[in-house]
């Protein structure tokens, strides 16, 4: 950064990095990172913009934002199967939460892109050896002797985000959307009688509905899309990547300045003194966040986040001050402009009590236009006895739900959830089996069955259902003036902690 200030692509050089790589071949990284400069970007500045905008409705409670998928992408799981069926749990649990909530959700995907992760310590034991960490398919290998960083793992990360992209493109402009019909759920999972009864209530409510609209002529077309037909209302939706923006050499050779779309030209002319013709968008995904060991106000991370024109995201852990949020705000967001940032809140069921409701009165205080989505999966993780891995679904929904009351207590709105969750398949063609409980109330020893993640643990396709089956539930019940989700028979039955 220049002494008055101003912020260019390459500004965060200045500033300490964490979580920082070091690359051995510095003559590698430089042709690399020169050749992903030329590149053409993975979104463009329209779709950005039109993220923004319905991020916008978020803030203003008019839609709710889903950000879902994988802790850390890999090479290896760029297939069809893969991608389709992480793309159709997105859809399934987005039409639960319309059904009850009645308002849009706005899709973004942990994908195309998550393939980096920030580690706790730069070296781990394995055996008598001790190794660099493993930071991800996009820096260096899970086989320990494959993790001297590798600049060349940038590009095939290009590569692997431009694949899968394409194939989510193709998938959701095909028709694909409107196979995920609650008619096509199994229940068989679900080992209790009671949540049984609820399930299928909700899911028959939701089948009525799109059996009505297609009646009344809405989704239904006379031709097909393969014959040219069009793909229909409930055929076609929006769906926005993203992922976290730590590897800083990546993300700024990405960094392409380009006019502001001549469609916002009320953006120019509101402020036309001020206001750039020209702006700095990241187009390896329409959203980027920053993790909460990246968060420092004098870093790197921060000083390269202020200054690209992206929705951004902001990881809220309960080591956030209160006044340090409001600072952070301050930086990344100082004109105040509406779905710019979204604040993921990430505690943990047994801290959530003790900090949310202090950051929101704070942020309230501040003026800060901003979007509250809850994480609760990072803060609830724990290792089991035969040292995997988990998370206790119970401890999941619990936090979840403590973040609904406490903003509801504060005047406040949960304006969504950020989830790490898949929907494949193991090689027997079961879920696999990270998370402890759900309706299927998945045991410790049943974790090791299929267990596939590399990284953190990911709540399977049932267990992810059964967290939109609570959301949806919650938000029909305060629409109709009902009591809130917690205590219920739903809830409980999940293994919801009694509040």
């Amino acid at each position: 950064m220049s002494s008055d200030g101003t912020w260019s692509p390459n500004s965060w050089r200045s500033k300490p990095a964490a979580q920082d790589v070091v690359y051995p071949d510095r003559e590698k990284l430089e042709k690399v990172l020169g050749k992903i400069r030329t590149l053409p970007p993975l979104v463009s500045p329209s779709e950005i913009e039109r993220l923004r905008h319905q991020l916008g409705q978020v803030q203003r409670n008019q839609a709710f934002l889903l950000h879902a998928g994988d802790c850390a992408e890999s090479f290896d799981a760029c297939t069809h199967e893969n991608i389709a069926a992480k793309i159709g749990l997105i859809l399934s649990f987005s039409l639960i939460v319309i059904w009850g909530a009645r308002k849009p959700v706005v899709r973004i995907g942990r994908i195309a892109g998550q393939y980096a992760k920030p580690r706790s310590s730069p070296t781990e034991k394995i055996g008598d050896r001790e190794v660099l960490s493993f930071r991800g398919d996009n820096v260096n290998g899970l086989d320990p002797n494959d993790r001297v960083p590798d600049p060349d793992r940038m590009l095939s990360a290009y590569f692997h985000s431009t694949a899968t992209l394409n194939h989510v493109r193709s998938l959701l402009t095909s028709g694909f959307a409107s196979l995920h019909h609650p008619r096509e759920w199994s229940l068989s999972h679900v080992r209790s009688p009671a949540l049984r009864e609820e399930f299928e209530r909700i899911t028959e409510g939701l089948s009525d509905a799109l059996e009505f609209t297609r009646t009344i002529g809405i989704g239904k077309e006379s031709v097909s899309y393969e014959q040219g037909g069009g793909r229909g209302a409930l055929g076609e939706v929006d769906f926005y990547t993203s992922h976290e923006g730590l590897m800083l050499d990546f993300e700024e050779a990405m960094t392409r300045e380009f006019p502001i779309p001549s469609s916002l030209g009320s953006y120019a002319s509101s402020s036309p003194e001020s206001a750039p013709s020209k702006v700095h968008y990241n187009t390896s995904a329409h959203f980027l966040w920053i993790g909460d060991r990246t968060r420092q106000l004098d870093g790197a991370h921060v000083e390269y986040f202020r200054g690209i024109r992206n929705p951004i995201g902001v990881k809220v852990g309960p080591s956030m001050k209160a006044e340090e949020l409001v600072r952070l705000l301050d930086i990344v967001n100082p004109n105040r402009e509406n779905g710019k940032v979204t604040l993921i809140t990430r505690y943990g069921a047994g801290k959530v009590e003790d900090h949310l409701a202090g950051h929101i009165r704070a942020v309230q205080q501040s003026g800060h236009p901003v979007i509250w989505i809850c994480d609760p999966m990072h803060g609830n993780t724990l290792t089991s006895s035969s040292g995997l891995k988990t998370r206790n679904f119970g401890t999941i929904i619990s936090e979840l739900t403590s973040c609904l009351r406490i903003h509801a207590e504060c005047g406040s709105h949960l304006n969504g959830v950020s989830l790490e969750f898949t929907g494949e398949l193991a090689e027997d063609g079961f879920s696999v089996t990270e998370c402890l409980g759900g309706s299927m109330r998945l045991s410790e020893d049943q974790l090791p069955l299929r267990y596939q993640s590399f990284c953190d643990p990911r709540l399977n396709f049932e267990q992810s259902l059964d967290v939109a089956f609570l959301i949806s539930d919650h938000f029909k019940k305060e629409r109709r003036g009902g009591k809130k989700s917690y205590g219920d028979v739903l809830y409980s039955e999940l293994g919801g902690r009694q509040l």
